[in-house]
């Protein structure tokens, strides 16, 4: 999945973030997993990406009042 850039975000409506944000949750919480259990991701930089795409997420939605 690519970066989101927020102007993509900010053309979702709350739903659809709501819904993309539960998606990167999910991928987070799977690349940490893999970690934790001794393995080695592709691409060791995703998880700080997707820490920052779902804080981007969170920030646009606070600013739609979806939150």
């Amino acid at each position: 999945m690519a970066i989101l850039r927020p102007s993509e975000i900010r053309d979702m409506n709350v739903e659809e973030m709501r819904a993309k944000l539960r998606e990167l949750r999910a991928e987070l919480a799977r690349s940490r997993a893999t970690v934790a259990a001794g393995g080695s991701l592709e691409n060791p930089a995703r998880i700080r990406e997707l820490r920052r795409t779902i804080a981007r997420v969170i920030t646009i939605m606070k600013e739609k009042g979806g939150v």
